[in-house]
């Protein structure tokens, strides 16, 4: 398994498939997922429901119990999009709002409908429905990996608890990232994520990482100051006749460059909006309308090239169950970890009201898939 500098591990790439899962396929899928998780909220607890969701390897490893290709981009979408259909929020108090493409808009509302059942107060439907645009806007903005968001499903607890399954695309390769949190967080925008599941990129600025953390106090002081001088600042950095940023760097300043392009359109109204608000700090600035992935990349160029507070670059994609990467080097999954997860699902499949053949037929599934992505991964079927 691969580690970055911040102790961050390892990739999935997950092929954009097109189609439909077939209904026969869904029907299962729905029967067996419904059996799993009324035992799991019984023996564990919403609260371990909700982690487990949020853990990519138990998620990957539950789509192969439910029978869905473990690789493809689908694994995400088609199975939140059953446990949407299944999670009786009478009966487990956990529901789920939003989904794939068009049904992500709708998070808002369902929000505050699931927040309603469940007897939430209307500040924390308003702090919940906040979570869910906050949580979206670093996926898109603050972390800049060439994916774009078009699925979001967030699970609730009727504790006020949460987790939230994004996935996004990149149409140039076609393959799909999928991005993971837990209400458990202490920060939206230091390290966040419980886990990023996909395709290494290179020159990935990523600006919730500790590594940044200097690069987003400078970024929002400079959106408290005199906006005119924070445009002549934005300038600087690409004088008038200048062919490429690039060149600039190397023959005037030195720096490595990374993949520095400058946004070619900054909204300096927004701007100005942003200097009227004075935001205390970074989660804040994220949060103003208006302030999206151009604004933070340009904010990003001149914290490091005129301040010398470097933003990171490296991408903060951590989880892989795929031998053979890019560069052929296998990155084989934690052993542990793997074996945490199974053993939780299998205990779960074993005490579900399923037949012995199908309980039978979804350890199977779990087997191999384990043994497929894990490499010499011991076995769990006793």
């Amino acid at each position: 398994m691969q580690k970055s500098a911040a102790g961050r591990t390892g990739t999935i790439d997950l092929p954009l498939h097109g189609g439909k899962a077939p209904q026969w396929l869904i029907s299962r899928m729905k029967n067996l997922s419904s059996a799993i998780f009324e035992v799991m909220v019984e023996e564990y607890g919403r609260g371990e429901v909700l982690r487990r969701i949020a853990d990519p390897l138990w998620f990957q490893s539950l789509s192969s119990v439910l029978a869905y290709d473990w690789h493809s981009s689908g694994t995400t979408t088609v199975v939140c999009g059953v446990l949407k259909s299944v999670l009786d929020p009478s009966e487990l108090g956990i529901a789920v709002a939003g989904g794939k493409g068009r049904k992500a808009k709708d998070a808002p509302g369902e929000i505050e409908d699931i927040g309603l059942l469940f007897g939430i107060t209307g500040g924390k439907i308003e702090e919940l429905k906040a979570t869910s645009r906050i949580v979206a806007k670093v996926d898109n903005a603050c972390l800049q990996d060439g994916y774009q968001l078009y699925h979001h499903a967030m699970f609730l607890s009727e504790d006020g608890e949460w987790a939230v399954i994004q996935q996004g695309l990149n149409d140039l390769h076609g393959y799909a990232r999928r991005y993971q949190w837990l209400s458990t967080i202490e920060s939206f925008i230091d390290e966040p994520h419980q886990g990023i599941t996909g395709f290494v990129e290179k020159d990935v600025l990523d600006m919730t990482a500790k590594a940044s953390e200097n690069c987003r106090k400078v970024s929002t002081d400079l959106v408290c100051e005199n906006t005119q001088r924070l445009k002549r600042l934005y300038e600087s950095i690409r004088p008038p006749g200048q062919k490429s940023l690039s060149e600039w760097i190397e023959g005037e300043r030195g720096y490595e460059t990374h993949a520095f392009r400058l946004p070619k359109r900054v909204d300096w109204n927004t701007l100005r909006r942003v200097y009227e608000i004075q935001p205390k700090n970074y989660e804040e600035l994220i949060q103003i309308q208006g302030v999206g992935p151009s604004t933070l990349r340009g904010l990003a160029l001149i914290s490091e090239l005129v301040y010398g507070e470097k933003a990171s670059w490296s991408d903060p994609v951590r989880y892989s169950f795929a031998f053979g990467g890019k560069d052929g080097v296998p990155y084989p999954v934690e052993r542990y970890a793997m074996d945490e997860a199974s053993a939780v699902l299998k205990d779960a499949i074993n005490m579900a009201k399923l037949g012995k053949k199908d309980k039978i037929e979804a350890i199977k599934r779990l087997e191999v898939f384990l043994d497929e992505k894990s490499g010499n991964h011991r076995s769990i079927l006793k």
